[in-house]
């Protein structure tokens, strides 16, 4: 697929506070996006996700780098100039246009015939679930259709690009949950490359082709959902998107390592010799805790929680490393009680490169 938005060593700095040094907001960003991409950029809040964005639709002057839309330089145009359009996470609805006007607003500045304007906004409001609500007051419309509207408003520009500011943050967690499904098969049916921005992980990893996770202004992964999940590139990934089991072990040959005397296997080559200790990360759902002695490292049950369709176990292992795993269906197997002794297995461990 051809690379429709390629960011170019992007970089933001802000003016110090009474003088002081300059803020990097964002350090020297590379990124290369496919053509009907989504792409998500998920981060802590000040890691310059929001920035970026910002620098992409044209409303943040970048202080150095370049931007691209396909082959066409875009950092030095005007926002109007881009061809971009962006969900804003307040909706930016005009209160007093109806929903028909509110998304031919765009057309209606850009000079569109009126037959197209119409042929147009029907069809956008068709997609998204609206037909039939042209003349609503945006008062008499749900926080769900409000965002629609904002939803319309945008793709019926037929951007090169549609940018997304947090859309859902407003919502409540059931209406954010179908608003995220709806997004995303829109976005896959229109094939528009497409860029969103949330601290919010689990929209990230259903919405997303490409989770980019940044940290003080830089990258520090961008992968596919289920790899940035199973293959972090660090401690910060592994512990910010999910929860995540941080345990150290002595490498035995490159696949294998020693963790509390039991011998497990690595999902990667050690990127440390034999004989050296390396920081491993497994996931809760990938332990597996069992009565009979001799499989796995040996613990003690330090906190159970019952939650219906699963069970949360904590076990502090022998070297003082304390394991969280969660079991599905534990009323079949019987739930553990805390003091209980347990042989502690894992799937494959996924070592963690060392620190700088």
């Amino acid at each position: 697929m051809p690379v429709d938005l390629r960011l170019v060593r992007l970089r933001k700095e802000f003016p110090g506070h009474d003088g002081g040094p300059n803020v990097v907001a964002v350090n020297d960003v590379d990124l290369a996006i496919e053509k009907g991409t989504m792409v998500t950029l998920l981060g802590p809040s000040g890691c310059g996700k929001t920035t970026l964005l910002r620098m992409i639709a044209g409303f943040e002057e970048p202080t150095g780098g370049e931007i691209y839309f396909g082959d066409k330089r875009v950092d030095r145009l005007a926002p109007n100039a881009r061809d971009t359009a962006m969900v804003f996470q307040s909706y930016a609805i005009f209160p007093h246009l109806d929903v028909f006007e509110n998304v031919a607003f765009g057309l209606r500045m850009k000079r569109v015939a009126e037959k197209s304007v119409r042929e147009r906004v029907d069809r956008v409001l068709e997609l998204v679930g609206l037909a039939g609500f042209e003349r609503r007051a945006p008062s008499q419309l749900s926080g769900g259709q409000q965002q629609r509207v904002a939803l319309a408003r945008c793709i019926v520009l037929e951007p090169h690009v549609l940018l997304f500011d947090e859309p859902l943050s407003n919502l409540d967690a059931k209406l954010r949950e179908q608003m995220r499904v709806e997004i995303r098969e829109l976005q896959q049916r229109l094939g528009v490359t497409s860029v969103y921005v949330t601290h919010d992980q689990a929209e990230a990893m259903a919405l997303s082709d490409l989770v980019v996770v940044m940290n003080a202004g830089t990258i520090v992964q961008a992968a596919p959902p289920q790899d940035l999940y199973a293959r972090p590139s660090s401690r910060f990934v592994a512990d910010f998107v999910g929860k995540a089991n941080f345990l150290t072990g002595a490498v035995l040959d490159p696949n294998t390592v020693d963790v509390a005397g039991a011998r497990l296997r690595l999902s990667s080559a050690a990127p440390v010799g034999v004989g050296e200790t390396v920081e491993l990360v497994v996931r809760p759902e990938a332990v597996l805790l069992e009565r009979e002695a001799g499989k796995g490292a040996k613990g003690v049950v330090e906190r159970v929680a019952f939650l219906g369709n699963h069970a949360e176990y904590a076990v502090r292992l022998a070297t003082g490393d304390v394991v969280e795993a969660h079991e599905t269906n534990p009323a079949e197997r019987g739930m553990f009680g805390v003091g209980e002794e347990v042989w502690v297995s894992t799937g494959p461990l996924h070592p963690l490169p060392p620190r700088r």
